[in-house]
């Protein structure tokens, strides 16, 4: 196991990509945090880990309990291998509330994925101030706070990463978005300036940018302009959370430790 017995915090894990890497560390060998405004759907994905036998049976302990469906919810309750918290990326304070959660439940913080995200399009002109402010408030200033409220904690254990979630669009802009395209760029940015600074201190910090994946944000788009995409990808079709996640698998584990201040294109071939 690639993550064994690290401790991760996710934001935005209630679905997409967020779930899927929760899902993927938690197979990893990681204690996931799962992080997100809606605590229903973190509280889904934390019973979904901590009910499945098989991401018991990794850690070593489904023997003492036969292997059967209680022993492997007792044992994660035990364990806790799960946790959902509430969280609102746009305030420090509850950004501060679900650090000092995690490191007093888990002791550390070995693993930031900062995935919380939201698109709000329109063109320039049509641009609310509204839909600008909210989408560069989480997806940038978040990111941000969250970095901000880890660092000390992987500072002071001498070691830890910070992922990002960025997009393909981010260097290439996209039409009618204009917030987005921004949010996403500035998490590009500050990857690099938190690679240089927190280098010498044992932290990586590195960023995915995903093309286009099937989630919420792309559910929408009418199939006329769905094909129009897909003729751009060289595979030939959208991508699947989980090929995101295992980028950020990848990139969180020692297999990737001389890995620092680079944004990883999961995209199909989209920007070739």
């Amino acid at each position: 196991m690639r993550l064994k017995d690290k401790v991760a915090i996710i934001t935005g894990a209630g679905r997409g990509i967020g779930e899927a890497t929760a899902l993927r560390f938690a197979e990893e060998g990681a204690f996931v945090v799962l992080a997100d405004v809606d605590f229903d759907t973190v509280s889904e994905v934390a019973r979904e880990i901590n009910n499945n036998p098989a991401i018991v049976a990794s850690r070593g302990n489904a023997a003492h309990n036969g292997g059967s469906q209680a022993g492997a919810e007792a044992v994660a309750t035990q364990l806790q291998l799960a946790l959902p918290v509430k969280v609102d990326v746009t305030s420090q304070a509850s950004v501060k509330e679900m650090v000092e959660l995690t490191v007093n439940r888990f002791g550390r913080i070995d693993v930031l994925v900062n995935n919380a995200g939201i698109v709000r399009d329109a063109q320039l002109i049509k641009m609310t101030e509204e839909k600008f402010d909210l989408v560069i408030d989480i997806n940038l200033k978040g990111v941000f706070n969250c970095a901000q409220a880890v660092a000390p904690v992987m500072i002071e254990q001498g070691s830890g990463v910070i992922l990002s979630t960025a997009s393909v669009v981010a260097p290439y802009g996209n039409f009618g978005q204009t917030n987005y395209v921004a949010s996403k760029a500035g998490v590009i940015g500050m990857t690099k300036v938190w690679a240089r600074e927190l280098g010498r201190k044992g932290i990586r910090a590195n960023a995915v940018a995903p093309g286009f994946i099937k989630t919420r944000l792309t559910e929408g788009i009418p199939d006329k302009v769905m094909e129009k995409l897909i003729e751009r990808i060289p595979l030939g079709h959208l991508g699947e959370p989980v090929d995101v996640a295992n980028a950020f698998v990848w990139l969180a584990s020692d297999e990737a430790r001389y890995v620092t201040g680079h944004t990883f294109a999961v995209d199909g071939g989209t920007v070739i």
